[in-house]
């Protein structure tokens, strides 16, 4: 049996829902394979694009260098090190990576949705196109936010040293820091999707959401506390913030779908 996936016509099952557990888990394979291929042709581009990528990554570090008085600055200047002799390879395969699954990031989700969709009524069927654009600006807007909030994040955390003690981050450390912010950032802010899909599928509704505003709060600050992975305030205020405002967007977009 060939592994090259084949983009074919739905069958009557996948459309009516009726799928079997052997057609489900082949359905299953083939979007996996499909997932795959995709992130394989992002990380060519990732691969293309490296350079001015990783110029662009660096560009907080840089920035944070500059805020900095001369006799305060890193050794390396506005420059990172590194400490091994495989850590130059592995880093650029991480960045290449990653850009390969943001490539790859609306093929994922569409990927996601059509296998969903054989359990869902018509009318959730045809969110698919604004469910896969909407997820894909909203994680782009939190790595937006995650990328401007990074020089305060790195102030705050390095100015903990106090006077006479200077930094010398290894590449491999910042690269892994600022995938796990810009990360944390853009699965955070996909908080209305979720809430406003489970609004259409009926497990929740605007009612409740608000009456659960309270508890919200206390819930969002608890994960921004807990998923940040520089905890300081700078970087949770700035995933806060926004999650809340995207609970109450939901809770307004539900009122509008009831009516």
């Amino acid at each position: 049996m060939t592994v090259i996936p084949r983009f074919r016509r739905k069958s009557e099952e996948q459309r009516t829902g009726t799928m079997s557990l052997v057609d489900h888990l082949e359905e299953l394979r083939h979007r996996i394979i499909v997932c795959m291929i995709a992130i394989a042709c992002g990380a060519v581009v990732g691969w293309v694009i490296y350079e001015p990528f990783k110029t662009l990554m660096l560009h907080p570090y840089t920035q944070y260098v500059l805020s900095l008085p001369p006799r305060s600055r890193p050794p390396a200047g506005q420059d990172l090190v590194f400490t091994g002799v495989l850590d130059p390879m592995l880093v650029k395969i991480k960045i290449v990576m990653y850009v390969g699954l943001m490539v790859a990031l609306p093929v994922l989700l569409y990927q996601l949705w059509a296998f969903i969709v054989p359990g869902l009524h018509d009318k959730e069927k045809k969110m698919a196109i604004p469910f896969i654009a909407s997820s894909v600006v909203l994680f782009a807007l939190g790595g937006l936010v995650a990328f401007v909030t990074l020089p305060k994040a790195l102030t705050f955390l390095l100015g903990f040293a106090g006077a006479r003690v200077v930094p010398l981050i290894s590449f491999n450390q910042y690269i892994a820091f600022v995938v796990l912010v810009t990360i944390a950032f853009g699965v955070s802010f996909e908080l209305p999707i979720l809430l406003v899909f489970l609004e259409i599928i009926g497990v929740l509704s605007s009612d409740r959401l608000r009456q659960w505003r309270r508890p919200a709060i206390l819930g969002v600050a608890i994960f921004a506390a807990v998923i940040t992975p520089s905890q300081d305030p700078f970087t949770m205020l700035a995933m806060m913030i926004p999650m809340l405002v995207f609970y109450e967007a939901s809770i307004i977009i539900g009122r509008m779908l009831k009516k």
